[in-house]
């Protein structure tokens, strides 16, 4: 029935400072844009992440957390310290990969992480279950 992750849609009090956050801090790419909405695209153009404004302003309620892969996560964490990004979690070494928690303006957690490549068939070691592979079936 669910056969990928369709969107990952974080509710913000004030979109345009999450918006500018995303785009000009992170850099992702916007793919859709309107008055209340905004997608944001990977190097591959699919989407990765959606703003919509909080009908019921709750600062830091959101109890979603994003997670973004890296190639190369002291480069990015320099790069996120020197644009004064808060950490929630330092970079830090775990059974998966190295791993890092920063913040967005309001409070959302963000996981940035470095899995080491495995081979094209295994599953990454966080992840409990089946994971299809497109193109066997």
């Amino acid at each position: 029935m669910f056969k990928r992750l369709g969107a990952a849609i974080l509710l913000v009090e004030d979109l345009q400072k999450c918006m500018s956050f995303y785009r000009d801090t992170l850099e992702l790419k916007i793919k859709n844009q309107s008055p209340d909405w905004v997608e944001f695209q990977n190097e591959s153009q699919n989407t990765v992440l959606a703003l919509h404004p909080a009908r019921i302003k709750k600062k830091g309620s959101s109890n979603m957390l994003v997670g973004f892969n890296v190639s190369n996560l002291e480069s990015v964490c320099k790069k996120l310290e020197d644009k004064h990004v808060k950490f929630y979690k330092k970079i830090t070494q775990e059974s998966f990969g190295k791993h890092a928690i920063i913040e967005d303006p309001e409070g959302h957690l963000i996981s940035i992480a470095e899995i080491p490549p495995k081979d094209e068939l295994g599953q990454i070691p966080y992840y409990h279950g089946f994971a299809p592979v497109e193109g066997l079936e």
